[in-house]
């Protein structure tokens, strides 16, 4: 257990779409930090394998289905519960979009870079994800034929729209379930 993990006051969380260094989501995390309620911690990398996928719009799903998929590059935050509350309102937990769970990830120590490869050491974490929401997440993993990624780099980024880019007469939840049972692309 990192010493961040010993304060009873914060939640360990692995990010590894658009609230990571660089994506359009990641201003909230750097808003936290600034106040002081969150601190980064580090390149992670999930010590499982779990599909991470595009759904409508390119925006990233990790889907609770360990053992399929990769293991999964991203990053972890100590953030203060007192602030979760505004992740959660971000990721759609209470609409339906995402579910805070468990996950164990691997810190990379020596490497910025992450990745896995190299010298560097790991240090098992055990934190906290925004998973797909289970009404929808095999359907989105088979949707994309059972293929993901092991990071959402800014290549895979490249079709991401914005929230506020987005048609705003439908729910996003409908989106998804739109996407999910359109004809393959």
């Amino acid at each position: 257990m990192g010493a961040a993990a010993a304060e009873d006051d914060r939640a360990i969380i692995f990010t590894y779409g658009t609230l990571k260094r660089g994506f359009s989501n990641h201003g909230i995390i750097q808003e936290m930090i600034l106040a002081g309620d969150a601190a980064f911690l580090g390149v992670s990398l999930t010590a499982d394998r779990f599909p991470l996928v595009c759904g409508p719009y390119c925006v990233p799903f990790l889907i609770k289905l360990p053992g399929a998929g990769e293991r999964v590059l991203g990053e972890l935050y100590a953030i203060s519960r007192r602030v979760l509350a505004r992740v959660d309102e971000l990721e759609g937990v209470s609409r339906g979009h995402y579910e805070r769970r468990p996950i164990s990830a691997h810190l990379l120590i020596g490497g910025e870079g992450g990745g896995g490869g190299g010298d560097g050491a790991e240090l098992l974490v055990e934190a906290e994800a925004y998973y797909a929401n289970h009404s929808f997440g095999e359907e989105l993993w088979r949707k994309n034929g059972e293929k993901g990624f092991c990071s959402y780099s800014s290549e895979v980024a490249m079709g991401y729209v914005r929230r506020r880019d987005r048609p705003q007469d439908i729910t996003f939840l409908d989106q998804i379930r739109i996407f999910v049972s359109s004809a393959a692309d």
